[in-house]
């Protein structure tokens, strides 16, 4: 268990160090030319975008959040066979995970794609970490993305499912990274993220889950020691 906290740990520094080298490449502008230019972001009313992997996936995360706060007391199917301890940790760490990236957009004056000069909009470019620090002319709070949580959020439900059923735990880690990635990459269509904002949103939710572990495993494994 030690060597594979290790792992992780060296998995989420190397997640960091290239997240950094990301920001330093100028890749964020270079990726929003490829969808939009002066005259904005033609995908940015997309309906199918807008209406189904906005709108309709927020809709879903909510959903699946409500029905693993129900799990917690009423728990039926895959959840009955987890330990409390786990199925709180699943529900706790999705919420912690959303809570943390609101919290750091709503501190952030760094503004949207589509609110940028160069895509027809006001604000200048500024790095998102000088958007802590100065305002840039638009509306700021864009940073990091939220929306990408409606997938990231829940990875900790690897956590949760890998003592018991490690081979469902992966496939459940590639769902919710998966979903993240494009519903980031959607908004990024729209003009409404960088690519940055969606890979931090991914590292952010990622270590809520991970540094959360150590905390629940205790007591999963009080629950089945009793059990045994």
């Amino acid at each position: 268990m030690r060597h594979e906290a290790l792992r992780q740990a060296g998995w989420a520094t190397l997640a960091l160090l290239i997240l950094l080298l990301w920001d330093a490449s100028g890749l964020d502008l270079a990726l929003a030319r490829a969808f939009g230019g002066t005259y904005g972001f033609p995908l940015r009313d997309n309906l199918f975008l807008q209406r189904v992997l906005h709108d309709g996936m927020k809709h879903l995360a909510w959903l699946l959040a409500l029905l693993l706060c129900l799990g917690l007391g009423w728990p039926v199917g895959p959840l009955a066979a987890l330990p409390f301890a786990r199925r709180l940790q699943w529900v706790l760490t999705a919420l912690l995970a959303w809570a943390s990236v609101a919290l750091l957009k709503a501190s952030s004056h760094s503004s949207c794609p589509w609110d940028l000069q160069q895509f027809g909009g006001v604000a200048r470019y500024l790095s998102h970490w000088q958007g802590w620090q100065q305002g840039d002319g638009g509306g700021g709070r864009c940073f990091p993305a939220g929306h990408a949580t409606t997938g990231f959020a829940f990875v900790g439900g690897y956590f949760a499912l890998r003592e018991r059923w490690p081979a469902q735990a992966r496939i459940w880690l590639g769902i919710a990274l998966g979903t993240g990635l494009v519903l980031g990459l959607a908004q990024q269509l729209r003009g409404a993220h960088f690519m940055s904002h969606t890979l931090w949103t991914a590292w952010i939710c990622w270590t809520v889950a991970w540094a959360s572990d150590p905390l629940f495993a205790r007591g999963s494994h009080a629950v089945l020691s009793q059990a045994s």
